[in-house]
């Protein structure tokens, strides 16, 4: 599996919309890649509260109701298609119907298709920013692809171990991490990223954001780790591609000839095991 990180520079002297359609050009230009994965909340910026409101938008369903797609939605699902790539567009500010805010991540398969949504659970800011803005999701989300499974997490969550293990239970062997990490805590980033590696024996891929929007320097540095914890490619500060070829089956190999999995006495029970 080849997969493409796009560490996009969020810089609010662009608008929008221009950035809209240069990150869709820009997925477009990853037609050699199975896997393209985009920051958190990259059309507006992270931190750049103030825009939230106004650049809402709803999220298509997979449930089969019909719903509109928002301009983000539209414009990432063509350029997967036109890529023929599988696509996380990482996240975008959801309008849901009840007019409740979500930060919540897509994924577009190679036919345009949406496949998955996923509502950050973990809202960081503390009693302001996000944590009050914005509601919380509450369900774990895996999506299958050729050779192996996706688990879903959001920049924050990276700080909360239990999710990680639940998304290995539910069948993740590849761990993707949308964010929008601050530059003054990069070394956090780059711990917890191999951390959750090491512990769940599967690759993440964390793509951060670039650039300074709303007063707060981005950390960039977007990692791929394997499954044994060691660093496959790791970004600069600015803008860039980082592509990297995966070997699926490395993770079943990793967990084979280290079984620490199967020795856990604590926390949460496994989906096959029964009292």
């Amino acid at each position: 599996m080849r997969a493409s990180l796009l560490q996009i520079d969020v810089n609010q002297q662009e608008s929008v919309e221009s950035r809209r359609e240069r990150v869709a050009s820009l997925v477009r230009a990853q037609s050699d890649a199975d896997l393209v994965v985009l920051p958190e909340l990259w059309h507006v910026g992270a931190f750049a509260y103030e825009s939230f409101t106004d650049h809402a938008e709803p999220v298509p369903t997979a449930d089969g109701a019909e719903a509109p797609l928002g301009p983000t939605s539209e414009a990432m699902a063509a350029a997967a298609a036109d890529a023929r790539v599988w696509l996380h567009a990482g996240s975008i500010v959801e309008k849901a119907p009840d007019g409740t805010l979500f930060n919540t991540s897509l994924v577009f398969g190679p036919d345009g298709a949406f496949h998955r949504s996923y509502r950050k659970i973990h809202r960081f800011g503390f009693d302001k920013g996000e944590a009050v803005m914005m509601g919380a999701g509450d369900e774990i989300v895996t999506v299958g692809v050729p050779d192996t499974v996706i688990g879903l997490a959001t920049c924050y969550d990276l700080r909360f171990p239990e999710l990680f293990r639940r998304l290995t239970m539910a069948g993740a062997e590849l761990l993707v991490i949308p964010a929008g990490w601050p530059a003054r805590r990069r070394e956090h980033w780059t711990l917890l990223s191999r951390a959750r590696a090491v512990e769940n024996q599967a690759y993440v891929l964390a793509c951060c954001s670039a650039g300074t929007h709303s007063g707060v320097e981005q950390a960039g540095h977007s990692l791929v780790v394997d499954p044994w914890g060691e660093v496959l490619a790791e970004g600069g500060t600015g803008e860039e591609v980082l592509t990297v070829q995966l070997d699926p089956e490395r993770v079943a190999r990793t967990r084979e000839d280290f079984p620490a999995q199967r020795d856990r006495m604590l926390g949460l029970p496994d989906p096959d095991r029964r009292p």
